[in-house]
């Protein structure tokens, strides 16, 4: 059996910068150190940052007052920022620059006057976030069909943003769906998606002829991760998401002639390792790396722990 290993794979810049700032402040301010919402979208990673002293919450009343507080990549509602100031919280916000980039297009949207369209997946982290930017109701939509039930006058200043770690086709098919009911729909200057989810997707797509089957390594409540195993699927190829090489069924693979590896933006590559030397010794698998693009983009740590 032939194991194709797309890339890019695996982290992107912001899950970097966000991974890191939580190392430097526990080294530098101890813990406890809490975190509002997951640092990212990986048990295993997650995981690790408790064992060093990280405690994860969903609601800032659990952060005891003065205490140090870290904000997810995946960033917060002003509301959210305000309640932590009063609270008298030491904030470190490691909110990925391109989750930001949308929160302030949605800031400048509502101040222009516009009603927000907001195509994401509700109850996720980052799209709380966003919708939380503006007084003004976001309009949530999932799917083109959440689009025509849309209750917006045709006449309607209509303009509308994406979550950044959707499928590019499916984001796409909701946005032009979008622009049948509203012509007038303006978009953000720059695509939302991030480079990331896009480059592993297209990693995806260009690979997806040579193989028979698809291993995405992530985990379940990863967007990004998800999205990649929908993607192979609506390729016509069978693809699983697993935490770590643990969660494999050789059955998966058998009488396979290739698997095309991937992980998604919050998945280490030591668990891509681990999963890979698992096909290795199962079924004396060949490892070829398949390079689509190069990525060499960085982000800047907050500055309260450069």
């Amino acid at each position: 059996m032939r194991i194709l290993l797309a890339a890019p794979r695996g982290f992107c810049a912001g899950v970097n910068m966000a991974v890191e700032a939580l190392d430097r402040a526990i080294a530098l301010l101890g813990t406890p150190l809490y975190v509002y919402h997951e640092i990212v979208h990986n048990r295993h990673v997650v995981d690790d940052f408790r064992a060093k002293g990280a405690i994860f919450v969903d609601d800032i009343e659990q952060v005891p007052v003065g205490a140090n507080l870290m904000y997810s990549a995946h960033g917060v509602s002003p509301a959210i920022h305000e309640a932590a100031l009063r609270r008298g919280l030491k904030v470190i916000d490691a909110t990925c620059p391109l989750v930001r980039k949308v929160h302030l297009e949605a800031a400048r949207f509502a101040r222009l006057g516009y009603t927000i369209v907001l195509v994401g997946h509700r109850g996720h982290d980052e799209v709380i976030g966003t919708m939380g930017q503006v007084a003004e109701p976001m309009h949530l939509v999932e799917s083109v069909e959440d689009v025509d039930q849309l209750d917006l006058p045709a006449s309607a200043k209509i303009a509308y943003l994406t979550q950044t770690t959707l499928s590019v086709d499916d984001a796409n098919q909701i946005i032009e769906r979008l622009r049948v009911r509203y012509p007038q729909a303006l978009g953000a200057a720059k695509e939302d998606i991030c480079y990331a989810t896009q480059n592993r997707q297209e990693a995806l797509k260009r690979l997806l002829p040579k193989a028979d089957v698809v291993l995405v390594i992530g985990s379940r409540n990863s967007s990004n991760s998800t999205r990649l195993a929908e993607v192979a699927q609506e390729g016509g190829r069978p693809a699983y998401l697993v935490d770590h090489a643990g969660e494999i069924d050789d059955g998966w693979f058998r009488g396979k002639q290739a698997v095309l590896v991937t992980a998604g933006a919050s998945a280490p590559e030591a668990l891509v390792s681990e999963c890979v030397n698992r096909l290795r010794q199962r079924f004396d698998a060949s490892v070829e790396e398949h390079t689509v693009r190069h990525e060499d983009v960085e982000f800047a740590l907050p500055l309260e722990v450069r």
